[in-house]
């Protein structure tokens, strides 16, 4: 196994630690929202590996890439009831993104959505790959990860039309804001933007319109805390037909 993979993981959850654990203390002391800390944590997920990869740099094979996943399945284990329940900093990265409604459903939501999020976004790297369209790749990673990111804060500190949205295992009905969702709508088209160069005209003129309407009412319509999937695979499939145009 190269040297470079291990340093980027070990770097990679010293550093997810440090602000886990950050954002549990400003949860337990100071009052703040979960909802603001567990999209802090969203955010660093999903950029902070993309900054490791380019300052450890490695070839990524197949099997570093399961060996990787392997290693974030199990890490999510540390948050078992019993594990937390006997350490003071687990418990404090178990706080910063366990909203008081999602309870007692909040550790299962986690795992199925990175499982879920993880069968989406393997194979497609894969099959954007073979069909040289590895440009394309970061679009829909990017779009839920910003646009998704924003949805909550902003939809909690500014959002006045709600509306309800379903959840895994239960039937409590939880609720989303137009406010929120225009951020992936946005970000979308924002992200699309940035991306025109990866484009020919008819593509780009096709991802511009169809792009911010799809990801924005597939974030609208899944399911409470698994949008991430979803959102990767509405995105990776009308990309992909999108580049056949």
């Amino acid at each position: 196994m190269e040297s470079v993979f291990i340093l980027n993981q070990i770097a990679k959850y010293f550093i997810l630690s440090l602000i886990n654990i950050g954002c549990g203390l400003l949860v337990t002391y100071t009052n703040t929202k979960v909802n603001y800390t567990r999209k802090i944590g969203h955010f660093s997920l999903f950029f902070i590996p993309v900054y490791l990869d380019r300052v450890f740099f490695y070839q990524k094979t197949l099997d570093l890439i399961i060996i990787s996943y392997l290693i974030f399945f199990t890490i999510l284990l540390i948050y078992v009831k019993p594990m937390r329940e006997r350490s003071y900093l687990i418990d404090l990265m178990f706080k910063s993104f366990d909203r008081p409604e999602d309870r007692p459903h909040t550790l299962l939501w986690l795992v199925t959505q990175v499982v879920a999020g993880y069968m989406v976004i393997f194979p497609m790297i894969i099959l954007f790959s073979y069909y040289d369209l590895r440009h394309l790749i970061l679009i829909p990673i990017l779009i839920t990860g910003i646009g998704d990111g924003l949805a909550e804060p902003v939809g909690v500190r500014f959002g006045k039309h709600r509306y309800p949205v379903n959840a895994l295992f239960t039937d409590k009905k939880y609720y989303r804001t137009l406010e929120g969702s225009a951020c992936v709508f946005i970000t979308s088209i924002v992200i699309i933007a940035a991306y025109h160069a990866s484009f020919t005209v008819p593509q780009f003129i096709a991802a511009l319109i169809f792009v911010p309407i799809v990801m924005t009412l597939t974030e609208a319509f899944s399911p409470h805390t698994w949008d991430t999937p979803t959102l990767f695979l509405a995105g990776y499939l009308l990309l992909f037909g999108i580049s056949f145009i």
